[in-house]
């Protein structure tokens, strides 16, 4: 029915009546306010047990705007709201999900294996920033060799503009990029492209402006557990089920009521449950027996800051116990320092050989396992990774937080040579990872994407002084005039700034990028993507100071090759792997490795030799 049953909001039954429905413990009375604040309609809602509240209302049908008046003087919005078109503090309004006719009844989704991410933000993707927008340049994704799009979140966050990690309304998509409708039709238009759809979800805090879950239930929040944006979400204390069951039923109506093909988790390691099966995981394992029962794979990739590879386990069938995948944020830090030679922050754990930690990251997914990180104070960081299947690791050059992060929000087309940049990408786009690229690094985009935002005065001052400040520790940055240069979060100039120049495509450099891209995905497509499926664990490497070698068994015998210099150096004589060359770039006569040369082969085994070495 393409509609997903919520024990909480509004659900609009066949009769046309709207039931609503608020978990509110800590109101003695709720009150439901229907239509405009000139003429409103209030209906008590009755108390029921635990806490929650509920009415049956005849003249609420799509279209309604509401609001819950819980005793404060205060109308909120509905917390589950499908849509929010006054933004966060505005009312909700009565959608009937089942109104949309989808076109996608033959799409099957497509296997973990084929993915090629590219990660976009709705707002800055195009000119426009909408849904719609954004539907119409997805051809030219797929021609590119794209298989997969993320959507970074949507779920409605204050202002005209942001990145969507605050979001405070997780069901409602942001009015700003367009109606649920038109989410839904984006979808629809992606599938019948073959791509798949993922979506970020933020289950580890709500943002600072919009969230009145504190006034009329605080027990949705535990005092006692703190995080960067406040008191923990309540995952495992008193009343915690009813939070669990509001989340949980958020993953599902995303995959369900708008076939989205996946999520991907933020910041799980800022989730704070102690339950013996934690919500990421419970989540994980909810979304993809919907799928199966679906008949189509629904994937779920996670962020986590401590490498936790006992998430992306695999069961004896080879599928995924929890996380289908995880983003692989080391291989991004060694490669930037191996590009830009920057060793700031978190990039110093890396300083050290970077290149010959770039190639553990190829072989072995994480490159910290367990040893002792310095930038996290000596103590040892993350888990053994080398066993498992190389798909089970988004990795990337670019994302969202890496390029906003910095003050200025420059791409890596910036701060590395172009030679050696394409080397990195061939490492990438050609290794047996699950492959990600950052909306317009296809392209080498000019524009950059700095940390945008449109909060309230009292906020927007807070977090642009905030802002500012983060950066006073790098030499930089010191002085205080400096900092003065850092882009405003909160200036429309900023935001406007992050959007994608399409014109650049056809444009020198840019061009000459965009066809590097979409020769190696082609590569990738033709001769790596036919036998991933049989890629079961990592692979071995080797770097001597000079050339970096990594092999990937593809199972049945097959070995994927590649040889790189990622140095600045020239590099004489080497071996070169066995099997047929797939790909080689700047590889010179006699062995002469300049920098940025690679190469790529593909061995495969005879039946001949199956048997003899069987």
């Amino acid at each position: 029915m393409n509609s997903h049953r919520m024990p909480f909001g509004a659900a609009v039954r066949d009769d046309g009546r709207t039931d609503f429905r608020l978990w509110a413990p800590a109101a003695p009375q709720v009150t439901l306010v229907l239509g405009t604040d000139a003429k409103p309609t209030r209906i008590p809602l009755q108390a029921v047990r635990d806490g929650w509240h509920e009415a049956l209302a005849v003249d609420a049908g799509p279209g309604t705007p509401y609001r819950f008046d819980t005793g404060h003087d205060l109308l909120v919005p509905d917390p589950a709201s499908r849509h929010n078109p006054g933004d966060v503090h505005g009312a909700s309004v009565v959608v009937d999900p089942r109104a949309y006719r989808w076109q996608d009844a033959g799409w099957r989704g497509r296997p973990w294996h084929e993915a090629v991410v590219y990660e976009l933000h709705v707002g800055a993707f195009t000119p426009e920033g909408s849904f719609k927008a954004a539907a119409a340049r997805l051809p030219e994704l797929v021609q590119l060799g794209i298989t997969a799009i993320e959507l970074m979140p949507v779920a409605d966050f204050p202002g005209r503009c942001g990145w969507g990690y605050d979001g405070v309304l997780p069901f409602a998509p942001d009015a700003s990029y367009g109606t649920p409708d038109e989410l839904k039709a984006f979808v629809d238009t992606a599938h019948r492209l073959g791509l798949m759809v993922l979506l970020d979800v933020v289950y580890n805090h709500f943002g600072p402006e919009g969230n009145y879950l504190h006034v009329y239930c605080p027990q949705f929040f535990n005092e006692a557990k703190r995080t960067p944006w406040g008191a923990a979400i309540n995952f495992d204390g008193p009343h915690s089920e009813a939070v669990r069951d509001f989340f949980r039923h958020n993953a599902l109506y995303w995959v369900e009521e708008f076939h989205f093909d996946g999520l991907r988790l933020d910041a799980v390691h800022a989730i704070h449950d102690s339950s013996p099966l934690p919500i990421a995981a419970e989540i994980a394992q909810a979304v993809r027996a919907f799928g199966n029962a679906a008949q189509r794979p629904v994937h779920v990739v996670f962020e986590h800051d401590g490498n936790r590879a006992s998430l992306l386990e695999r069961g004896s069938d080879g599928q995924p116990l929890f996380a289908t995948a995880q983003w692989n944020d080391d291989l991004h830090h060694a490669a930037h320092v191996m590009l830009t030679g920057e060793t700031d922050g978190y990039y110093g754990d890396y300083a050290d050989g970077p290149v010959g930690r770039f190639a553990r990251a190829l072989a072995q997914g994480f490159i910290y396992q367990g040893q002792p990180s310095a930038h996290r104070g000596g103590v040892p960081h993350g888990e053994p990774s080398g066993h498992l299947p190389p798909g089970a690791f988004v990795s990337f050059l670019q994302n969202h937080d890496q390029v906003g992060n910095r003050a200025f929000g420059e791409r890596i087309t910036e701060l590395a040579d172009p030679v050696r940049l394409d080397a990195a990408y061939a490492c990438l786009l050609l290794s047996p990872h699950a492959p990600m690229l950052f909306m317009g690094e296809e392209f080498a985009a000019s524009t950059p994407f700095p940390y945008f935002c449109a909060l309230g005065p009292e906020l927007a001052q807070a977090v642009s002084e905030g802002r500012r400040n983060e950066f006073a520790r790098f030499a930089a940055f010191a002085n205080p005039a400096a900092r003065e240069r850092i882009p405003d979060p909160n200036a429309p100039a900023t935001f406007e700034s992050a959007k994608l120049r399409w014109p650049e495509r056809e444009q020198g450099a840019h061009a000459e990028r965009l066809a590097t891209i979409r020769e190696l995905l082609t590569l990738r497509r033709e001769h790596l993507v036919p036998r991933l499926q049989a890629a079961t664990a990592g692979g071995r490497y080797r770097f001597d100071g000079g050339l970096l070698h990594v092999s990937w068994p593809l199972g049945t015998g097959a070995q994927w090759h590649l040889v790189a210099n990622l140095t600045d150096t020239e590099v004489a004589g080497t071996a070169l792997p066995s099997g047929r060359v797939v790909h080689a770039r700047h590889v010179g006569p006699e062995g002469r490795w300049p920098p940025g040369a690679v190469l790529v082969a593909l061995e495969e085994v005879s039946p001949a030799s199956e048997v003899r070495h069987g």
